[in-house]
C-alpha cells in the first residue's frame, strides 16, 4: 500500500488509529490503520470517531475503505466514551456496506466489541499470528470450566477453517494488505461502477478439450472442480476466497475476455459436493457479494443434495439453506448456470436453477438432474419388487430420466454444451448479458434469512 497520502483525516487528533487516502494495487482508497500505542491498541472515542471518519469519507468519496487493525479492544480508560466512538465507527462501516467495498486485514488481535467490525467487513485478511474473539480465554473459563489458549480459540487457523471469518490468510502485515489489493483488482471502487476490465491474450473462445476427461465415469469418483474454473478462466488465474471453510463449496474470483466475475462450484472432493449450513452460508455472502458489486456469477453444479443429519436440522438447516436461495433470487447481476453432473432435489433449486431465475442454464451431457438418485427413486417407486426388478427399473430410470435432455426439452436447460465448448459458451453468454438492467423494487431492504 502506498506510503504517500493525498488526504490525512483528522491528523492531529490523539490515538492509536490513523486514516488516510493512500492508495492499493494501484487504486485509490480510504485506509484506517491502527498504531502501536499504550493499552496495546485500545481504542477511544476519539479513535472510534476518526474510523466513523474514514467511513464516511469513503461513502462520499466512492472510494473502497481498507481496515488495518490490531487492537485490545475498547479502551476501559475512557469507560463508556469508548464503547460510544465504537459505536459511531459501527454504524458508519456498515453505512458503508454494498455501497463501497470494505476490506479489513487483521496483523494482530482484535478482542470484543471492535472484533465485531471484522464480521462487518465484506472480505477479511488475518495474519497466522493474529486471534480475534468477543469473549477472551478468561471469561470462557469463568463460565464454561473450558481452559483454552488464545489462538485456539480465535486464531487465523480456527477463522479460517471453522467460523469462515477469514477469506485470506497471510503471512505478515503487507501480506495480508496485498492479498487485499489482490481482491480489489475484481471490484469496482462503488456500487454504481462496473468492475475493472484486466488484461490478458488469453482467446476468449478457447476451447478447452481437457474437460472432457473432468467427470469420472464413476458416478461417486471425485474431481476437482477448481480444474474446470481454471481452464475457462484467463490464463488459468482464479482466486479462492475461504478455501478452509465448507471446503463441499468454492467460491472464487476469475476474469473471462477480460471481465470479473464470481463463482460458485460445488466440489465433489470435500462431502461430495453436498451443502451444509457453512457451505450455504458461505455461499450466500459470497453471492450477495457479487450482487453488490456488479459482478457476473457463474454456478457450477454437482451436487446430490443437502447433507442429511439430525444436528444439522436442530442447528437450523432449513433457515440458513434458505439464505442462498434468497441470496440468488434477489441477485440482478447477469447469472449463468452449467450443470456438470447430479443436480438432485432441493440442492439442485437452491444452486441458481432456472426456476431461481438464472440467466443462462448450460448443461454438459455427463448432467443428472433428477428430484433423486436412480439408486433412491427406485427404492421409493419399487420397494416391494424384488432385487433384480428394482436393478432394471434403476437402469431404466437412468437411461431415461436422469439426463440433461429431459430438463432440455422442458426449457429448464438452456443448451447441452460439449465440454470442450464450456469457455467459448459461457464467454458468449456473459457477453450477452453485459448491457443486463434490471429494475429493483421500491422497498427499504429485504426480510430474508441470517
Amino acid at each position: 500500500m502506498g506510503s504517500g497520502a493525498d488526504l490525512t483525516t483528522r491528523r492531529l487528533v490523539p490515538g492509536t488509529l490513523r486514516a488516510e487516502v493512500g492508495d492499493l494495487a494501484g487504486r485509490p482508497v480510504v485506509v484506517a490503520r491502527s498504531e502501536p500505542g499504550p493499552h496495546r491498541g485500545a481504542l477511544a472515542e476519539a479513535d472510534g470517531l476518526t474510523l466513523a471518519a474514514a467511513a464516511d469519507l469513503a461513502l462520499a468519496e466512492g472510494l473502497p475503505l481498507v481496515l488495518v487493525l490490531s487492537t485490545s479492544g475498547a479502551d476501559i480508560h475512557g469507560g463508556v466514551a469508548s464503547l460510544h466512538g465504537w459505536g459511531r465507527a459501527a454504524a458508519a462501516v456498515a453505512r458503508c456496506s454494498g455501497v463501497v467495498p470494505v476490506l479489513a486485514a487483521l496483523s494482530g488481535p482484535a478482542i470484543s466489541g471492535p472484533a465485531l467490525l471484522l464480521g462487518m467487513a465484506d472480505v477479511v485478511a488475518m495474519t497466522t499470528d493474529a486471534f480475534a474473539f468477543v469473549s477472551g480465554p478468561a471469561m470462557v473459563a469463568a463460565f464454561t470450566g473450558v481452559h483454552v489458549g488464545m489462538r485456539d480459540l480465535g486464531g487465523a487457523r480456527v477463522h479460517a477453517s471453522a467460523s469462515g471469518l477469514s477469506w485470506l490468510t497471510a503471512h505478515d502485515e503487507d501480506h495480508a494488505v496485498a492479498l487485499l489489493g489482490e481482491v480489489l483488482r475484481y471490484l469496482p471502487d462503488h456500487a454504481d461502477e462496473l468492475p475493472p476490465v484486466g488484461d490478458s491474450d488469453d482467446p476468449p473462445r478457447r476451447p478447452v478439450p481437457e474437460l472432457r476427461d473432468l467427470v469420472p465415469a464413476s458416478p461417486t469418483a471425485s474431481y476437482d472442480v477448481r480444474q474446470l474454473v481454471a481452464a475457462v478462466a484467463d490464463d488459468g488465474e482464479l482466486l479462492e476466497l475461504r478455501p478452509a471453510w465448507a471446503p463441499q463449496l468454492v467460491t472464487a474470483l476469475a476474469h473471462l475476455g477480460g471481465r470479473p466475475f464470481g463463482v460458485v462450484a460445488n466440489q465433489p472432493r470435500a462431502l461430495a459436493g453436498t451443502l451444509d449450513i457453512a457451505a450455504s452460508q458461505k455461499g450466500a455472502a459470497f453471492v450477495r457479494l457479487c450482487d453488490a458489486f456488479n459482478l457476473p456469477i457463474l454456478t457450477v453444479v454437482d451436487t446430490p443434495g443437502f447433507l442429511p443429519g439430525k444436528d444439522l436440522e436442530w442447528r437450523g438447516m432449513i433457515r440458513h439453506g434458505a439464505e442462498l436461495a434468497f441470496a440468488y433470487a434477489e441477485a440482478t447481476v447477469p447469472r449463468v448456470c452449467l450443470v456438470v453432473r447430479k443436480a438432485y432435489g432441493g440442492a439442485y433449486i437452491v444452486m441458481d436453477s432456472k426456476g431461481m431465475g438464472n440467466d443462462v442454464c448450460l448443461a454438459w451431457p455427463t448432467a443428472e438432474i433428477a428430484v433423486m438418485g436412480a439408486k433412491g427413486a427406485a427404492q421409493i417407486l419399487h420397494r416391494n419388487a424384488d432385487a433384480a426388478a428394482r436393478l432394471q427399473a434403476e437402469q431404466h430410470y437412468e437411461a431415461t430420466l436422469l439426463t440433461p435432455w429431459v430438463a432440455a426439452e422442458r426449457g429448464f436447460v438452456d443448451d447441452v454444451i460439449d465440454p470442450a465448448d464450456t469457455r467459448a459458451a459461457l464467454w458468449r453468454a456473459f457477453d450477452q448479458l453485459s448491457t443486463r438492467r434490471e429494475r429493483l423494487p421500491h422497498r427499504k431492504h429485504d426480510a430474508g434469512p441470517l
